[in-house]
Formats: C-alpha cells, sequence, structure tokens
C-alpha cells in the first residue's frame, strides 16, 4: 500500500500540533505501509519525502492563491498512490484534486475548523472565504474523515451537514513518551533565565487568537506575586495581534517582576526541561480540536490548567490531571465574559502553585494517563486499518 501524506508542515518547518502530528504519524505508518510526504517549504533531505513552495506567479497574490498554487502542484505528483492523506486545509484541496485524477481514496484527517476560526479574516482578507472553500469541496468529498476528538467530531458534522455522520472517525492525537518524559536538567531554565528555585506557570504556543495568550495576559495580573510567568510564545498572525500583546507584556513586566517571554522557537529538548520544571502547564485557548500541547506536558509529569473547551476535556481529566477552567463563549470562541474568564483562569493557577504536594500528584496521573491512552503506535494501527477498508 503506497500512502501519500499531504501536510503544509513537516519537520524542521514544525509551528504546530499539526505538523507535530504528521511527524509521528509518518515514523509508525512506515512500519505498516509505504508512505511518502510531500508538505510545504524548503527541501528536505529526508527519504520519501518532498517539499514545495508557492508559484513564483503568485508570491505577491493573496497568501491563500499560492497555498493552492502548491497543492496544484503536490496533487500532480501523486500518480503513483493508493490513496491520498491530507491534514487541514493547506493541504485538503491537493487531496481531493488527487482523489479526482487518479481515482484514489482521500482521507482527510480534521486539526481544526475554518469556519469556527473567523479571526484568520485578519490575517488572510479574503484569502479566508478561499480557505473555507477548499476546506469544505474537500471535506465533503472525502471517502474518510478522521476528528482528532469527540468535540472535533461534532464540529466538523455541525459545520458540513453534508458529510454522513459514519464517514466521520475519531482517532485522537498521540504522545511520544520515550521522548516527552521528565528532564530534570536546568541547563535551558538557566540559559532562559528562569529560575528552577521559584515556581513557575509556562504557556508554549504561537501568537494566535485561538490559543488565548492575549486572556493568560489579563489573568496574569491576580498571579501570585512570587511565581513567575514564562512565555514560549512567537509567530504572531497578524502585525496588529503582536502589537497587542507586546503591550500586554510590557504593562505586566510594569506590575510585577519575573515575566519571562521567549519568542523564538525552542529546540525540543529545551521546551521538554521548561515543561519539566514548571509548577502548571496553562492553555488558555479558546478554539482547540484536541491540544497536543497539554499531553505533552502531562507527559512530562506537569500539571495542566486549561480551558473546558473543544476536545480538551477529552485529555485533561479534571481534577485527576489537572483543573479545566469553564467559559462561556460566543460561536466564534470569544468569551461571553472576557473578564470572568481571566479571573477564573487566574484562580485555577494560583490554587495549583499555592499547593505544590497537589500539582505534583497531577503531574503523575498526567504521565500515567499520557503513557496508557496515547501512544503513537496505537494511533498509527487505527489508521492503516482505515485505509484497510477504503482500499479494500
Amino acid at each position: 500500500m503506497r500512502v501519500e501524506l499531504l501536510t503544509r508542515e513537516y519537520p524542521p518547518e514544525v509551528y504546530g500540533g499539526a505538523g507535530v502530528h504528521v511527524e509521528y504519524l509518518a515514523r509508525e505508518l512506515r512500519r505498516l505501509a509505504d508512505v511518502r510526504v510531500r508538505c510545504f517549504g524548503a527541501p528536505r533531505e529526508e527519504e520519501g519525502v518532498a517539499a514545495y513552495r508557492e508559484p513564483e506567479r503568485l508570491k505577491a497574490a493573496n497568501a491563500a492563491l499560492g497555498v493552492l498554487g502548491a497543492d496544484l502542484e503536490i496533487a500532480g505528483d501523486c500518480a503513483e498512490a493508493d490513496l491520498v492523506h491530507s491534514h487541514t486545509w493547506y493541504a485538503n484541496l491537493a487531496g481531493h484534486v488527487a482523489k479526482l485524477l487518479y481515482g484514489v481514496p482521500h482521507v482527510a484527517t480534521v486539526h481544526s475548523l475554518e469556519p469556527l476560526r473567523p479571526w484568520k479574516a485578519e490575517q488572510l482578507g479574503g484569502g479566508y472565504a478561499l480557505s473555507c472553500w477548499a476546506e469544505r469541496a474537500a471535506l465533503a468529498a472525502a471517502d474518510a474523515v478522521i476528528a482528532v476528538s469527540a468535540g472535533m467530531r461534532r464540529d466538523v458534522l455541525a459545520c458540513y451537514p453534508e458529510i454522513p455522520a459514519d464517514r466521520v472517525t475519531v482517532i485522537h492525537n498521540g504522545i511520544d513518551t520515550d521522548e516527552y518524559a521528565p528532564d530534570h536538567g536546568t541547563d535551558a531554565l538557566e540559559r532562559h533565565g528562569i529560575d528552577p528555585a521559584r515556581p513557575y506557570v509556562v504557556f508554549v504556543g504561537r501568537i494566535t487568537r485561538q490559543k488565548g495568550l492575549v486572556h493568560l495576559l489579563h489573568a496574569a495580573r491576580s498571579l501570585d506575586p512570587g511565581a513567575q510567568l514564562v512565555l514560549c510564545a512567537g509567530a504572531p498572525d497578524t502585525p496588529e495581534l503582536a502589537a497587542e500583546v507586546n503591550g500586554l507584556v510590557a504593562g505586566l513586566r510594569r506590575a510585577r517582576d519575573r515575566v519571562i517571554w521567549i519568542e523564538e522557537m525552542l529546540p525540543r529538548r529545551e521546551v521538554i526541561q521548561i515543561l519539566t520544571h514548571a509548577r502548571v502547564f496553562v492553555c488558555p485557548s479558546v478554539y482547540e480540536p484536541m491540544g497536543i500541547v497539554n499531553l505533552e506536558a502531562m507527559a512530562c509529569r506537569t500539571a495542566v490548567v486549561a480551558t473546558a473547551t473543544g476536545g480538551i476535556p477529552e485529555v485533561v481529566e479534571d481534577g485527576v490531571c489537572g483543573l479545566l477552567v469553564p467559559a462561556e463563549q460566543h460561536p466564534d470562541g470569544t468569551p461571553v465574559d472576557p473578564e470572568k474568564f481571566a479571573a477564573d483562569l487566574a484562580t485555577a493557577l494560583n490554587t495549583l502553585l499555592a499547593d505544590p504536594d497537589r500539582a505534583a500528584e497531577m503531574g503523575e496521573r498526567g504521565r500515567r494517563h499520557a503513557v496508557e491512552h496515547f501512544s503513537w503506535r496505537s494511533v498509527a494501527e487505527r489508521v492503516h486499518a482505515l485505509y484497510a477498508t477504503l482500499i479494500g
């Protein structure tokens, strides 16, 4: 069986959970099938991986047009596939076109949904309408849709009622618990100015409306003044959002010390060490189909405070692995009462900052939960079994 995995992100150019997913899925699927990866960006040296850039003539056009241009080139190279498997709207159209061209099954894994991310209109302008169109056309015609959580499956069926329910399967994200494991060294902390002797809250994620960093920065005004706040946050979606976050961080630094903002993309080893030493990891997302970063923190034996939204409650057991913060939300994910959400977030964080024993117990349970329920090998086996039902 020859499978083409189609994705925007693939190492070393990984910016979010979808890229992490494809990296580990490809590794495990190669035990079961002939897997080729077609991704965006600079040329890759890895065998069986081909990279594509947006066409030169579209570089000055809307960014969405460049994506669709690369998709057409990817589809043109899938003639030998027995099955194509796309990830995110960036690659969905490539899978759809390959299905039409070559008559092969198309599987699409849904990591998020464009209609539920309206803030992307700030970033893409009219290209947001194109991304929504590409996603809808591809998912509606796909032979199978994989949702990374039950919450994601509900969203797929609500956004795209034309997709038959029996065509949407839940297969959760996974975690490599050999790689993501506690690292008690302190060199990464020292390099970035984090005091290992003082408790800290850590956020890891892109600067996008989806990840809720703005709400965390408001909540941080009420954090225990003895705690550090560590922000591993970069790649802002828009200059406007970058300016807003810069202003909030500057104001926070005037009100309290030990606000450490790491804007660079850190090596995975350093992220693991920073997660390990944190008293609590925070995921204030307003939209999160699953939130693989929560699994990464749990595997590092760190308690989690996260929004009770999307697929997060399927990963973080409230009161067991961490604390979930409820948030009444508008359809676009924005909290109905942002001040209450920020206050509730601060309360949950302060609860664990003040109780290191409870935080440690939650970290232990989170590690066990990640090991027992979210291995990448089992994810790959389920995906491969789904392929087999489509190829016959």
